[in-house]
């Protein structure tokens, strides 16, 4: 029978998600997204890593290396246009120490807040307003409910 949770000796073994676990988290959490949004997705690159590097820092004006959870990079969709010279594929980012960080802060399931993050991010690589963020979220609203 195994301890409950609420027993601090069970707590001993538990650790983090590691990088890759991390990535396989966020690849479950994104193949569950709605397939049409998944779609327009095809191009996208998404790179997880443990912070943003001190120059998105910078440019961000994040006072901690915690105060950025995901970041977008690139020329979103509405504003590329076919003349442009070749550009860098778009990049989402998501940083798993800050989104650990505020998973442990807060009550919400671990893939929820990848969920969120991803979405968020997502959305800026479509020119999504935060409704229309916020409703492609609520879509997928049974992920927050597993216990990560």
């Amino acid at each position: 029978m195994a301890e409950p949770v609420s027993d601090p000796p069970a707590w001993r073994s538990a650790k983090a998600p590691s990088l890759a676990e991390f990535e396989t988290l966020a690849g479950e959490v994104f193949a569950r997204l709605p397939r049409k949004f998944r779609d327009l997705c095809v191009d996208l690159v998404i790179r997880i890593d443990d912070f943003p590097s001190e120059d998105v820092l910078d440019q961000m004006g994040a006072q901690t290396e915690y105060d950025l959870l995901g970041l977008f990079q690139g020329v979103g969709l509405p504003f590329r246009s076919e003349s442009a010279p070749v550009q860098m594929p778009n990049m989402i980012w998501l940083y798993r120490r800050p989104i650990l960080d505020y998973w442990a802060e807060h009550d919400e399931a671990l893939d929820a807040v990848i969920k969120h993050v991803l979405v968020h991010e997502i959305g800026h690589h479509f020119g999504f307003s935060d409704a229309a963020m916020e409703a492609i979220e609520n879509s997928t609203e049974h992920l927050g409910r597993a216990t990560t």
